[in-house]
């Protein structure tokens, strides 16, 4: 078991690679941890919730909702847990914001930890202390930022993570690239899905280091006033198509990275030649670069995007490959733009 610690303003991480599900018991109290988990991963791994006290909900980002943390605070009364209690989520995106959100308001604030079990979960939603869920069709409108105590990574849990997820959540590995790292970006090139799914140490060793861009930047700000800005590249436009069209977390970022770069070029001068290869490491990954999209509701969703300052929004540009900034755009001009 590898254990880097992240120190943030108010608390630190403990992030645990090359670890299995069973070490689990190792990092916490197990009469006093209560795991949380959704219907597909409980379906697929039965044995590892054996001896756990369990909470299940149903799958999904559409259960992402006040509803359904009611139903979970009211199982967490039911089973006396208190404030000594740890709460653990145990999934992809959707469980960590869950279990992260419930564990900050219940009873004022409980301890929680992560065990994500997806790409996604992994390289991105679990990590950074954003918990937050959804208010009709405005993603994560009600949250808080505040850190879990540790995250587990057992690439193991893959095996049974469908083909789909494993494409979604490589558009956030794709994000870090661009706005990042572009000697990882060249190595996304070089390889293809296949490749990291047949090779588990490369696919640690990328994991980890996708871990360790975001946690830094979120080290830096934690609370988004500068740097941390940039992980919303392809975001803006991304999270107002998501639920609009009913699409995957990544397919909707993938648009929004395209929009983003073609963006680019008119803002920051992001060459042609970026915005191709771009499109092209995107494609090769599986990842939508286009789509039909109403951008005059797009819009309407996207005015009330957290970015927004009154009436102008904070969008994410790349300067080239690795290397991203923050512009401040003019919401008419944006509109404009996004329709040419």
């Amino acid at each position: 078991m590898k254990k880097t610690t992240v120190k943030y303003s108010q608390a630190s991480t403990d992030f645990y690679f090359e670890t299995s599900f069973s070490q689990l018991k190792e990092i916490v109290d197990k009469q006093r941890t209560v795991l949380l988990t959704d219907t597909n991963i409980f379906e697929a791994h039965p044995a590892k919730f054996k001896g756990w006290k369990t909470i299940v909900v149903p799958a999904g980002e559409a259960h992402k909702h006040m509803d359904t943390v009611s139903s979970v605070i009211e199982k967490l009364i039911g089973l006396e847990a208190d404030r000594q209690w740890t709460l653990v989520g145990v999934g992809g995106g959707v469980i960590t914001d869950l279990a992260g959100f419930v564990a900050a308001i219940y009873m004022r604030g409980i301890a929680f930890g992560f065990v994500p079990t997806s790409i996604l979960a992994m390289v991105d939603a679990s990590i950074g202390g954003k918990n937050g869920v959804d208010v009709g069709v405005y993603k994560n409108m009600a949250g808080i930022i505040r850190q879990p105590q540790f995250l587990l990574y057992d690439v193991s849990l893959l095996k049974t993570l469908p083909e789909q997820e494993w494409i979604n959540g490589f558009a956030e590995i794709i994000k870090h690239a661009c706005i990042k790292d572009a000697a990882m970006f060249k190595q996304l090139q070089q390889n293809d899905l296949a490749f990291y799914q047949r090779k588990k140490a490369e696919l640690q060793k990328l994991i980890e280091r996708n871990v360790k861009i975001k946690a830094k930047v979120v080290q830096t700000d934690e609370f988004e006033k500068a740097d941390r800005k940039l992980l919303n590249y392809g975001h803006t436009l991304g999270h107002a198509i998501e639920n609009e069209l009913q699409l995957p977390h990544g397919f909707a970022i993938s648009i929004g990275m395209v929009y983003a770069a073609h963006l680019s070029q008119n803002l920051s001068g992001l060459k042609a030649s970026a915005v191709n290869q771009i499109i092209e490491v995107l494609e090769k990954y599986g990842l939508p670069t286009h789509a039909n999209i109403d951008m005059a509701q797009a819009f309407d969703i996207l005015k009330m995007d957290k970015k927004r300052q009154e009436n102008s929004m904070n969008y994410i540009v790349l300067e080239k490959i690795g290397s991203a900034k923050v512009q401040k755009i003019d919401l008419k001009e944006l509109q404009t733009l996004l329709n040419n």
